[in-house]
């Protein structure tokens, strides 16, 4: 398990296919260097790419705006040998609908190792934070 607060996950994990960041630019950076050559690394906290432009169907000048906002990142994980996009999170009623089906037939199969009263949400988020991390 990693410590979050004083690991450094990028001296310790090496040769992921996929990174999923939900953090800021200094994070995003450090994903690149865990993936293997062909990963890939998603960023639901951005920058925002041009393929998110087109699937928005953002005007021209939005396109060129979040072109130059993930240049950078994009450039650095093609010297990389791997790709950069970003994901915008959206409620889907008919998502949620496949995953409780998911988790109804048992395929995904959620695992509680500890319950925390409602009073206890900010001790519950840091150790669900400890676990994912």
């Amino acid at each position: 398990m990693i410590d979050y607060k004083k690991d450094d996950f990028e001296k310790i994990l090496r040769d992921y296919d996929v990174v999923l960041n939900s953090q800021g630019k200094e994070v995003l950076e450090k994903s690149l260097r865990v993936l293997r050559p062909g990963g890939k690394l998603i960023s639901i906290s951005g920058p925002p790419d041009p393929d998110f432009a087109e699937d928005i169907k953002a005007p021209r000048f939005v396109k060129l705006v979040m072109r130059v906002l993930s240049f950078g990142i994009r450039r650095k994980a093609k010297r990389r040998h791997a790709s950069y996009s970003f994901l915008f999170m959206r409620a889907s009623g008919d998502q949620l609908l496949e995953i409780a089906a998911l988790i109804d037939s048992g395929i995904i199969r959620p695992v509680l190792d500890r319950v925390f009263p409602f009073e206890s949400t900010k001790e519950a988020m840091a150790y669900g934070i400890s676990v994912v991390a």
